[in-house]
């Protein structure tokens, strides 16, 4: 998956509250599917769908023990979306620098340096 593909995964698992809880459930520790239901007033089947969509989404890794399943949170499956964000913030406190900069009259209005010469 690409970037952008894996960001648009995390950002579409992450849009239900549910499984916002759910991964906040298991970023403290390894977790049943049976112990995340009764967490939650869902059947286990519906815990378990969601956590497909983590899974496919790389937030969550499973470990089977026997019949039983335990997922727990894979804080490296949040990488793409960390890095997609503080791209778009640091592009947008560029453009919030270039526009005090030209508010201030240190660039023109183009975002190009003013030349002082011009007005000595």
């Amino acid at each position: 998956m690409s970037r952008p593909d894996t960001t648009d995964a995390v950002l579409r698992a992450l849009a239900e509250p549910r499984r916002r809880e759910i991964l906040s459930l298991l970023a403290r520790d390894e977790v049943s599917v049976g112990r995340l239901a009764e967490e939650f007033d869902v059947t286990r089947s519906a815990v378990s769908q969601h956590l497909r969509v983590l899974e496919d989404a790389g937030l969550v890794t499973r470990r089977s023990a026997g019949t039983r399943n335990f997922y727990r949170s894979r804080p490296e499956g949040l990488a793409g979306l960390r890095a997609y964000l503080d791209d778009t913030w640091a592009a947008s406190l560029d453009a919030a620098r270039r526009l005090v900069e030209i508010e201030v009259g240190v660039l023109e209005a183009d975002g190009t340096e003013k030349d002082d010469r011009a007005s000595a």
